[in-house]
């Protein structure tokens, strides 16, 4: 008798929690939500704007408006956009990344790294409709460094899309990596090949997350890399704009690549 009532005690509580589960572990891992703060779901409908300016330099804006950036460059040879976002993400404390004083307004400023860049910060917050956490990645080591150089990817979980922003990252995730990333739907992803990973992998980066949609990015105007990296087996969209929105709704069913174009003249 006891048996029994522990029992349907426990299908009684698997039927409150779930619903709740599911929700907050809409990215995550649940293992890793199971030990870590309490987390607030996003909103599930509406459509998301992606919108790249080139290198790693996103805008992502949620159906409520909220608008983050990413990875802001500095003068590289890409127009500089005049952006007023709500938060500002830095994966990699390097010019071409971290050119905060581009965005107006007053912005949060989620940095990857601590201050001078030795060591990884954690991030883990809700800001309004949007849930915002980073992984700790590395670069492959440059002249006069004798190590990796450490970055970080960021994920934004907002009107129930789980979006990647994979950083310099120079190898394809390990296990751990995979674990606090969780699931994937849109995957903003590295291709650059130089002191990041380059088109064969980020293609296993692809096998790992499973993505319904890929935006290759960090590749500047070399086209053999970008060849490189559509020359397989999922369908490719060169898209004549630097933007598109998406709606968990609208998600492709295999995965697929979508190439942005940043135009060097007229409205970005």
């Amino acid at each position: 008798m006891a048996r029994s009532s522990l029992c349907w005690l426990l299908i009684l509580l698997s039927i409150l929690v779930w619903p709740l589960w599911e929700a907050q572990a809409a990215c995550r891992n649940p293992n890793i939500v199971l030990g870590g703060p309490s987390v607030v779901p996003a909103a599930s409908s509406g459509l998301v704007e992606i919108k790249w300016f080139g290198h790693s330099f996103f805008q992502i804006t949620s159906s409520g408006g909220t608008k983050i950036i990413t990875d802001p460059f500095g003068p590289m040879g890409f127009p500089m956009p005049e952006v007023w976002p709500h938060v500002v993400t830095v994966g990699r404390e390097h010019g071409n990344h971290n050119n905060v004083g581009l965005a107006k307004g007053t912005p949060v400023l989620l940095r990857g790294l601590k201050e001078g860049g030795k060591d990884w910060n954690e991030i883990n917050l809700t800001f309004r409709d949007v849930l915002i956490y980073n992984v700790p990645v590395h670069q492959r080591a440059v002249p006069g460094y004798p190590e990796a150089l450490k970055g970080a990817a960021f994920v934004f979980e907002m009107d129930g899309l789980c979006i990647c922003h994979s950083g310099d990252v120079s190898e394809p995730f390990n296990e751990d990596q995979l674990q606090l990333i969780g699931h994937v739907d849109i995957l903003l992803q590295t291709i650059g090949g130089v002191f990041t990973i380059g088109p064969e992998g980020a293609k296993k980066v692809i096998e790992q997350l499973k993505p319904k949609i890929v935006v290759p990015m960090h590749y500047w105007h070399y086209a053999n890399q970008l060849e490189r990296f559509t020359d397989g087996p999922h369908r490719v969209y060169h898209l004549n704009t630097n933007r598109f929105n998406v709606s968990k709704d609208t998600l492709p069913q295999e995965t697929e690549i979508f190439v942005l174009k940043v135009f060097r003249e007229g409205d970005l």
